[in-house]
């Protein structure tokens, strides 16, 4: 495959690294955090684990240099590269969220539930994510500390909301926060926020507080694993909580006047085409096509009739 690399400096020895997920550009991001003790955060796909490698090479971190390997939560755009990483860099030690440090371990179970969602798509779209040695593995509960040397820490706060098993990240130098999709997608080239709200685990209330939580942490930034690092931070938490807000609303709407998904995903598209930017006439429509595949507006839809349901 192709493993040229797109590495972009965002300061602070952070260097965000294109994993090009699916051979698509601009769609997931990783993070190399070029401490005393390397850490990366997000590897993406198990497909991405090449590009990351030669990324981290020219960037100077060699197989026995990377300590840590963070993951935000363990879905296979951020956490399917693990096993491969792991692989490829024996020292590093794993950290997850406890809810989902286990999937890691022994991914058979996440992997016939992926395999249900994507059928085939799952290979192109993720490959599949390899085993890790649990003795490997460290998992943090509510808060936990991962050590960058130098006295620089990166700090683990559980935000679940889109996952059960998901945290963000702050870099104690930097002042940057990890979102994982705890605030949705943001569209770098549009600059629009979108929600990421995939079944089963999405709660609104439970998404709502993540945000709170991330807004008390006063981070100086937002670095988005899809993707990229945003500067407007209230804005930009403001805006992620009002479109989630906004897709609940039309999707209990919806089911209240008994549609099925299909008639719900067109309530939503109609009720937001004039919010974001990407679905404009003007925009070239690859690019609302690329984020489409990445965080589908059915699955997402799906995710809210799921949470609804669930919880009457």
């Amino acid at each position: 495959m192709d493993t040229s690399t797109t590495i972009t400096p965002l300061g602070g020895d952070v260097y965000e690294i294109d994993t090009r997920m699916a051979g698509y550009s601009g769609i997931t991001a990783g993070y190399l955090i070029l401490s005393d003790r390397p850490c990366l955060v997000e590897p993406g796909t198990a497909g991405s684990a090449p590009v990351v490698r030669q990324a981290l090479t020219e960037l100077g971190v060699g197989p026995a240099d990377l300590a840590t390997v963070v993951v935000t939560h363990i879905h296979l755009d951020h956490a399917g590269g693990v096993g491969d990483i792991a692989e490829m860099y024996p020292g590093a030690e794993v950290v997850a969220h406890e809810k989902g440090a286990r999937h890691l371990a022994s991914p058979e179970r996440l992997m016939r539930s992926a395999r249900m969602v994507f059928g085939d798509r799952l290979d192109t779209l993720f490959g599949e994510l390899k085993p890790t040695d649990a003795q490997r593995i460290r998992a943090v509960e509510d808060v936990g500390v991962i050590d960058l040397g130098g006295g620089r820490r990166l700090e683990s706060h559980y935000s679940p909301g889109h996952a059960k098993h998901h945290v963000g990240l702050v870099d104690s130098q930097t002042g940057d926060l990890y979102v994982g999709d705890a605030a949705g997608i943001y569209i770098p080239e549009t600059a629009d926020v979108k929600p990421a709200t995939p079944p089963p685990d999405f709660d609104l209330d439970t998404a709502l507080k993540s945000l709170d939580r991330f807004r008390a942490l006063q981070p100086q930034r937002l670095l988005f694993a899809h993707y990229g690092p945003v500067a407007e931070v209230a804005d930009t938490l403001d805006r992620s909580a009002e479109e989630l807000k906004i897709w609940v609303d039309t999707v209990r709407n919806a089911r209240d006047e008994g549609m099925d998904l299909d008639h719900a995903v067109a309530a939503v598209v109609e009720r937001t085409k004039e919010r974001y930017a990407v679905t404009s006439d003007d925009i070239d429509p690859e690019l609302a096509a690329k984020y489409e595949l990445l965080s589908s507006t059915q699955s997402n839809v799906a995710g809210i009739m799921h949470a609804l349901n669930w919880n009457e």
